[in-house]
């Protein structure tokens, strides 16, 4: 019964990112009324352990997604750009965002720093769907290093994250590789 229940949400996931490429509606929002669905007419999830390696396994997977999804061939000639800015980019954007949040909003530092950290990379599923459904003309190869650098900017962004929030709750940092 677990197995049948399973493909069903799998199936529906799919219709769900088909709906939501033909539409333009984020696939994100369709799969969190997907969940609210299941939860209405009383499906009850308590495995933690399973959802917890599930997530891990899922997170893994959308990190590198953006970044194995890219055609090579027109990254190539911006793949040095694209993994600066997607390395010491996003690194500024924390430092900038996180100094904001402490001296503008009033945070701790190492607050503001775990609040620059989550917001400091793109999201290559935005990037990549404007990029794709408006047919955009963008010169000196732009597109293909806002692409590359979307979806490559993940792990520096995650691995900052884990660090200050490590350093807030006062453990050791593991990143699950």
């Amino acid at each position: 019964m677990t197995y049948l229940i399973i493909g069903i949400i799998f199936i529906l996931a799919l219709i769900a990112i088909r709906v939501s490429n033909k539409h333009g509606i984020p696939a994100l929002l369709l799969f969190i009324v997907l969940g609210m669905a299941f939860g209405a007419i009383g499906f009850e999830f308590d495995d933690f352990e399973f959802a917890d390696n599930f997530a891990t396994l899922a997170l893994m997977v959308i990190m590198f997604y953006g970044g194995f999804g890219t055609n090579w061939k027109m990254a190539k000639p911006v793949a040095k750009e694209a993994i600066i800015l997607s390395s010491l980019g996003v690194v500024a954007t924390a430092l900038a965002t996180g100094l904001f949040c402490h001296y503008v909003l009033g945070f701790g530092m190492l607050e503001g720093m775990l609040i620059g950290s989550v917001v400091g990379s793109t999201d290559y599923a935005s990037v990549s769907n404007v990029l794709r459904s408006k047919n955009l003309n963008l010169k000196y190869n732009t597109a293909s290093l806002l692409e590359l650098e979307s979806g490559s900017n993940d792990p520096t962004a995650y691995t900052m994250t884990m660090v200050f929030l490590s350093v807030i709750i006062g453990s050791e940092v593991s990143i699950p590789i």
